[in-house]
């Protein structure tokens, strides 16, 4: 059985495909290097259209308006360009009313996509360009330590990182923040007031990483403009002990974050990656694995929700309290207790 990794990895080597979800313009090359923030693709994901009525404009029927359109399907017009006339004696001519693209002409009428500001795809993490993908984006390679959370909220930025959880249970308040922290990424243990993620806003971090969040803060913490992570879940629960250890080895140090939602389909998390130079030999992030005895694993369900343990032995189907039966795997949990839990409850650390 595959397993979900969660990479918690002081040394490794990530390659990640930042690909736009529509054909657009990729603006970087192989080869080139790239920053965290920088635009690698851009497109225009929800264009507006504006249709025309040409004949209507300049007082001709509609099967006669054709001879008198002065441009093709495809063609680029600006603002205030001729598209059709001019006819009769008082030259009556039809401008566009906003820069756009032609695309289509008949009938007497004209559709005009019109020109507007374009999705941009950021690259996501520091690196170097070694591949593009046509009209939709590139395959990025990058060397550093990498953190991956659970949810995020979808931005991207890069700073420096100030540690405010100096234990794993720290709880952040609106007094942890002041203009010593503007511009930074912090990180903070659990978060449950409307008050810390305003203050995030005004003080204009650069991220947050949060161990764990509120639940009716994600409405407003998925409108933030600064990226933010929760690197084990939703309601109390501390950072978990091999995380905040890497973490607080790292402050001060520049980071890059990713706050892509998770995907469970294509295994894309929201991630935490601080860059540095390692030699060629070190391994790749994996992005699946099978389970194994020996691995060490981290419970992501109720009543052992971010414990941490090692595969003693892997059962077949087991039953359960409550009536469910599924593959399960016994584990040696960090404080030397025993526990059964369900394959699907698990995911590898790797």
């Amino acid at each position: 059985m595959f397993a979900p990794v969660k990479c918690i990895l002081p040394m490794t080597i990530i390659r990640r495909q930042r690909i736009m979800p529509v054909a657009g313009k990729v603006l970087v090359r192989a080869g080139q290097k790239v920053g965290a923030t920088d635009t690698i693709a851009e497109s225009n994901l929800t264009p507006e259209y504006l249709l025309l009525d040409i004949a209507r404009g300049l007082g001709v029927l509609a099967d006669r308006t054709d001879r008198y359109v002065q441009c093709q399907v495809g063609d680029l017009v600006a603002e205030k360009d001729i598209i059709a006339g001019p006819v009769g004696l008082a030259r009556r001519i039809v401008r566009a009313p906003r820069s756009g693209k032609v695309v289509v002409v008949g009938d007497g009428q004209l559709l005009l996509e019109i020109s507007g500001q374009p999705f941009q795809m950021k690259a996501g993490l520091p690196g170097e360009v070694i591949e593009l993908v046509p009209e939709r984006g590139v395959v990025i390679e990058s060397a550093g330590a990498l953190l991956q959370g659970v949810w995020g909220n979808g931005r991207v930025d890069s700073g420096q990182l100030s540690v405010l959880a100096k234990t794993p249970d720290h709880e952040m308040k609106p007094t942890d923040l002041d203009v010593s922290s503007r511009g930074a990424v912090v990180l903070a243990g659990y978060c449950s007031l409307v008050e810390v993620i305003k203050a995030v806003e005004e003080l204009t971090l650069h991220g947050l990483i949060l161990g764990s969040m509120d639940a009716r803060l994600v409405p407003l913490a998925a409108k933030s403009p600064v990226p933010i992570i929760v690197l084990e879940g939703f309601g109390r629960r501390p950072i978990g002990g091999t995380s905040h250890k890497l973490l607080l080895s790292l402050e001060r140090r520049d980071v890059a974050l990713n706050a892509e939602n998770w995907n469970v389909l294509t295994g894309v998390k929201p991630e935490v990656f601080f860059p540095a130079v390692v030699p060629s030999s070190v391994t790749p992030a994996p992005d699946f694995m099978s389970f194994d005895v020996d691995q060490k694993v981290r419970i992501v369900r109720l009543p052992h929700a971010g414990e941490v343990g090692i595969i003693e032995e892997i059962k077949g189907i087991t039953a359960f309290p409550g009536g469910i039966r599924a593959r399960a795997a016994l584990i040696r949990l960090e404080n030397g207790e025993n526990a059964m839990i369900p394959l699907a409850n698990l995911e590898v650390l790797a």
